[in-house]
């Protein structure tokens, strides 16, 4: 049964990878953009606790976070302030954006009901499908209970009262059955990351679980920059009893589902539970409903197929170490390229700071000023700090994933496709060509004009042994850490001045060509166009903080 379900997966994949050149189900969809869902979910009769303001925490310097070693063990206790720094500044409302753009709807940004707002989290399509829930022990600054953030809000809606963090524990302990899950047994709190999936499919359709599960790595990814500039570390908990937690949460697993746990000690006693919590899991507590803006609602069979594959796939948690057979292989030969040093005297202010500065550079790349070598070494050498984070699964000095560059405008740099070595920082040359023109036709959106970007990075992984390693589950696995390696991609740009944008809208079977992976398991996953901006963009400073 479980290669079964890892077929599904596997037939998931495949068909997202060749979406560009044989479309996905249902064929010719299109959005119902007068019925789309609330880009903020609210739960109706609950009390409300406003936040603390969460931007004026002093954090450490970009070029620390980056590129400076991660602090040494959990660091201190966490306090209502510092976390809530953590959720405005990853995903709360931090301003408006009407940046005149290539985007397919800026003419209708300037009306107030169709206001995009900005976050320091990347989204794909800016949808923000991803819903935090917090888990209060008794050590926290809030009533022991389960609370939702609401990010229209910044504040928190209380759902249930009582400390319900055992039950949490339960379902982090083995993730399904062999030991438990990293850090979990001494916090007195966690935030479970969860997805709406309608509030990215009624966009995306079929694409949707492949584009949310990297969104909530790249929300983890935020949140992983934000507590190393506060001195502390996370520990994500991707292996857990899903059904579980979703009960807790009164979440219907069709509907919304958890997708990642991180245990937040603030220093008090993890205490004995004073809700309900037998084996099974609290059935019906919450039962509190939320807005939903669309007048319908739908389904589409690949999300669902793909979605119950990884939950109906409960072998027990894999050993860490078995990551280290997972990490993509350089190609053999090829030169290397040295890179210049990092330009840390010119990465920009804190990283908070440097989070609420990050957008997306919709068609506003220019070729007249090429990305510069020792620039687009400063943005590759912080991108690979994404792949060191604590997780259950994956040790901390482990990447699953691998770094392509293509360049198509570096100053010194021919143009053609290389592999970053993160460890020695050097391109190693995989092929020489022209990238410009194979660029903009294998590009399928009209929001960019690729002969005008520097370079993109490719974020790879060996998809196929994750599943054989992982099974089903090691495709939210291997997701989270492509979308926590393009959001720090992202925060490294912002910090240097250089413009970013993530897509997914390119032929991956062409650009595997190109980078010299189309004979193996390791594919590209998600892509991230750098260059320089031009000066003369029309924009409007809103900030709300």
């Amino acid at each position: 049964m479980s290669e079964n379900r890892t077929q599904v997966v596997s037939d998931y994949v495949e068909s997202v990878f060749r979406r560009g050149r044989e479309p996905m189900e249902p064929v010719g969809f299109t959005p119902d953009w007068e019925d789309q869902p609330s880009r903020h979910k609210t739960y109706l009769g609950v009390r409300r606790f406003p936040l603390p303001a969460g931007t004026g925490l002093p954090l450490a310097g970009a070029a620390d976070v980056l590129l400076g070693e991660p602090p040494a063990g959990q660091g201190p206790p966490w306090t209502l302030d510092s976390l809530a720094a953590l959720l405005r500044l990853s995903y709360g409302v931090l301003d408006r954006r009407l940046r005149v753009s290539w985007n397919q709807d800026s003419h209708v940004r300037v009306l107030y009901p169709e206001a995009l707002w900005g976050r320091g989290t990347a989204s794909g399509g800016g949808m923000y499908p991803l819903e935090v829930y917090w888990v209060a022990g008794p050590g926290g600054p809030l009533t022991p209970g389960v609370y939702h953030y609401s990010t229209a809000h910044h504040g928190f809606e209380r759902l249930l009262a009582g400390d319900l963090t055992d039950e949490v524990r339960a379902a982090c302990e083995s993730g399904n059955g062999n030991g438990t899950g990293a850090g979990s047994g001494e916090s007195d709190g966690f935030l479970v990351v969860t997805v709406r999936f309608w509030k990215n499919s009624f966009k995306y359709n079929s694409f949707c679980y492949h584009v949310v599960t990297q969104d909530a790595g790249a929300l983890l990814g935020s949140w992983e920059l934000i507590a190393r500039g506060t001195g502390r570390r996370l520990t994500r908990v991707l292996w857990f009893d899903d059904e579980r937690l979703n009960r807790l949460l009164g979440l219907e697993t069709d509907q919304e589902c958890a997708l990642a746990v991180v245990p937040l000690p603030f220093g008090g006693p993890a205490g004995p539970a004073t809700g309900p919590a037998d084996r099974d899991g609290p059935v019906g507590l919450i039962d509190r409903p939320s807005f939903e803006r669309s007048a319908r609602t739908r389904t589409f069979e690949q999300v669902e197929q793909v979605h119950h594959a990884v939950l109906a796939d409960r072998r027990e948690r894999p050993e860490p170490e078995a990551a280290r057979g997972l990490v993509p292989v350089p190609p053999a030969g090829g030169e290397d390229v040295v890179l210049p040093e990092p330009l840390t005297d010119r990465l920009g202010p804190d990283v908070g700071e440097t989070l609420r500065c990050r957008r997306t550079s919709f068609g506003s790349f220019i070729r007249s000023r090429p990305l510069g070598l020792d620039e687009l070494g400063t943005v590759l050498a912080g991108t690979v700090s994404g792949q060191r984070y604590v997780s259950d699964v994956v040790p901390d000095d482990v990447g699953l994933t691998g770094l392509y560059v293509l360049a198509n405008r570096v100053a010194g740099l021919p143009s053609g496709t290389y592999r970053y070595d993160g460890g020695g920082h050097r391109l190693r040359v995989v092929r020489e060509m022209p990238l410009a023109e194979k660029l903009q036709h294998s590009y399928y959106l009209s929001n960019y004009n690729l002969e005008q970007v520097g370079a993109v990075l490719a974020i790879s992984g060996r998809w196929r042994s994750t599943l054989d390693a992982y099974g089903s589950r090691g495709y939210r696995v291997l997701n989270s850490e492509v979308g926590a390696v393009a959001q720090t991609a992202y925060t490294a740009a912002a910090a240097l001045g250089v413009g970013c944008g993530a897509v997914l809208g390119f032929d991956n079977i062409a650009i595997d060509e190109w980078a010299g992976l189309d004979d193996g398991d390791e594919r590209t996953f998600l892509f991230v166009l750098l260059g320089h901006e031009r000066a003369d963009s029309a924009d409007f400073d809103y900030r709300l903080v």
